[in-house]
């Protein structure tokens, strides 16, 4: 997605026209341009989620159980679960379970609520890992080379948090409990966050069109495979609603053409643009009250906080 430059023309006026004589042109203003954050945390969000994978199916110890038809034999206790009962390529459910999978009768009854987190650092499988992973880091890189570590490690977390909350929610009371594992709330929350930074500066971007179409359609096509069967689409729902607000919050640019007054001379009397459009407070404010509002209510409806039996 394009971004523009700042230039000496006035953005909303366009080029002088006319006698140039008639007005003295405004002094050069050139600040320097951004440098790009250098990406640490992403890759170390990668290789995390790799280390538990590769615990989980140490853990796991496949020949030691008590289906010891294992793919894979030849490697040993990381072997794989059978397809009947991974076709993930991956651990047994009750391994996941130990370790920290969300299941909503341990979050609600037991007070484990630790798994609403530790849930987003295990996967079901190899090909469930390689398909978040691989999306953590084309997704992940550019945000965090654009925004720092900082924000992007809160929107991330905090993404998954919601995702957590929401499949917690939704999760089914049945005789057979049902798990949830997975880093998609949060890798939905980075979607939705690059949704809304393109829609908050929305003036910095040339080809604006085109960049939100791109984007709508790669987030429609990701939501829709939440609807396979055994996929938690109920996180992917709210990490990605979570990230769409925190984006209006903590993805916030200068408005194109604001230059900050240490790069302006001295002599300079001209009028000088605002830092950010007043549409951006707006929703930035809107946003944070939206998140407010949303996580007490989900952690009402979840835990049964007096305050909250009243509502839906």
């Amino acid at each position: 997605m394009g971004k523009r430059m700042p230039s000496s023309n006035d953005v909303e006026k366009g080029p002088e026209k006319g006698n140039h004589k008639s007005r003295p042109p405004p002094p050069h203003i050139c600040p320097p341009p951004q440098k790009p954050w250098f990406s640490w945390l992403v890759p170390a969000i990668f290789l995390v989620n790799l280390i538990m994978f590769i615990y989980t199916m140490y853990v796991n110890d496949c020949p030691s159980g008590e289906n010891p038809r294992c793919i894979l034999p030849f490697l040993k206790r990381f072997s794989f679960q059978s397809f009947k009962e991974n076709p993930l390529l991956g651990p047994a459910a009750i391994t996941l379970r130990k370790l920290g999978a969300l299941e909503r009768d341990l979050v609600v009854e037991n007070g484990e609520g630790w798994r609403l987190l530790s849930c987003i650092w295990l996967h079901a499988g190899v090909v469930h890992l390689l398909a978040n992973m691989i999306s953590l880091l084309f997704i992940g890189i550019r945000l965090e080379q654009e925004f720092g570590f900082i924000r992007i490690g809160l929107l991330y977390v905090l993404s998954g948090l919601a995702g957590s909350l929401s499949s917690t929610i939704h999760l089914r009371q049945s005789t057979k409990p049902i798990i949830s594992v997975g880093a998609s709330g949060a890798l939905f929350g980075l979607l939705g966050a690059m949704l809304s930074e393109l829609l908050t500066n929305w003036t910095i971007y040339t080809n604006k069109c085109t960049a939100l179409l791109i984007l709508v359609v790669i987030i429609a096509l990701n939501l829709a495979v939440g609807f396979i069967p055994n996929v938690d689409n109920s996180a992917h729902i709210g990490g990605f609603l979570a990230g769409f607000f925190l984006g209006f919050v903590l993805l916030v640019r200068p408005q194109f053409g604001y230059v900050s007054r240490k790069y302006i001379p001295t002599s300079y009397n001209g009028q000088l643009k605002s830092r950010h459009k007043w549409y951006q407070y707006v929703l930035g404010i809107t946003a944070a009250i939206i998140l407010v509002l949303g996580y007490t209510y989900a952690f009402g409806k979840l835990y049964g906080v007096p305050v909250m039996k009243n509502l839906p």
